[in-house]
């Protein structure tokens, strides 16, 4: 049930991570507080479908 998920900053829109996770457990979509490399701080990425 795991799945390969990517995570795009809620700011800048780039995509900048991939992650993992298992759609049984977590339906809901992920959110994780990432560095941004074009903004060089921390922002909110969100799961992309």
């Amino acid at each position: 049930m795991r799945v390969i998920v990517t995570l795009a900053c809620t700011e800048t829109g780039d995509r900048n991570y991939t992650t993992s996770k298992n759609k049984k457990t977590n339906p809901e979509r992920l959110e994780k507080m990432k560095y941004s490399p074009r903004l060089k701080r921390r922002t909110l990425h969100r799961e992309t479908r």
